[in-house]
């Protein structure tokens, strides 16, 4: 059974949702398979206008889901392999978002942490609900952000935030993500706003949007493949010790 649910409606707007409420959200290896194997269905879908990215139930997402992860060593170890696109399964997970040709906006509510953040950061906007419980929570967990999320974090908020973010793992609201720059507005209602954005750019031509997306991309990125190598190396060396509980 998937957890990544996905529809696209009729006006070329695909809607993505994590659909795993009973565990807020937590991402499995099956989960990180699912999502980058959706972003490239969706690059095939002709007419695609935008994509709204949300969590069912009381989430957005929990972050990795390290107990099931404990139970499947082999897989963990096979998902750290970097592919020919030179990101790995855990950040394939994420950064497939990015290589969309369309604008991606992430609709978050309750937990935004973790893994689940790292996605968020994936997309292109973001949209908050004001009392989202956002973290950057990997080093209490013994590990580093690796599912792409330092590009996307520095890039963001710069070098200071992004280290008093990642060092302290300290938890902030939606209100202060704003505030930082990691989202673009606070709602109280994220998911129906994130619906209004979307039908605002799918109105517009197609071909301009893609264009814009493109050229912001390739003028403000920063050499992601080898932050990405750096994320594998420094996780190698942590997973053993944090998936024994150390």
């Amino acid at each position: 059974m998937s957890h990544i649910a996905c529809t696209v409606d009729d006006d070329a707007v695909a809607h993505v949702r994590l659909d795993r409420p009973d565990k807020l959200n937590a991402l499995t290896l099956d989960m990180l398979t699912d999502l980058a194997a959706t972003a490239r269905r969706l690059r095939r879908v002709p007419g695609l206008r935008a994509v709204v990215l949300s969590g069912e139930g009381r989430s957005f997402g929990a972050g990795l889901d390290l107990g099931a992860a404990a139970r499947d060593p082999a897989g963990v170890a096979r998902a750290f392999v970097p592919t020919w696109r030179g990101t790995n399964r855990f950040q394939e997970a994420c950064w497939a978002w990015r290589r969309l040709p369309v604008p991606v906006i992430a609709a978050v509510h309750g937990h935004v942490l973790g893994g689940a953040l790292q996605l968020a950061l994936a997309a292109d906007l973001r949209i908050t609900a004001p009392d989202a419980r956002w973290c950057v929570m990997e080093v209490a967990r013994g590990l580093v952000p690796d599912m792409s999320g330092v590009q996307v974090l520095s890039e963001l908020t710069g070098m200071e935030t992004a280290r008093r973010l990642t060092l302290t793992a300290e938890e902030f609201f939606g209100t202060e993500a704003v505030r930082l720059g990691l989202a673009s507005s606070a709602s109280a209602d994220p998911l129906t706003e994130a619906r209004a954005l979307s039908g605002t750019i799918a109105g517009h031509r197609p071909e301009a949007v893609r264009a814009a997306k493109r050229l912001l991309d390739r003028t403000w990125r920063r050499g992601p493949l080898r932050t990405f190598a750096a994320e594998r190396a420094a996780q190698l060396r942590l997973l053993p010790g944090a998936m024994r509980g150390r």
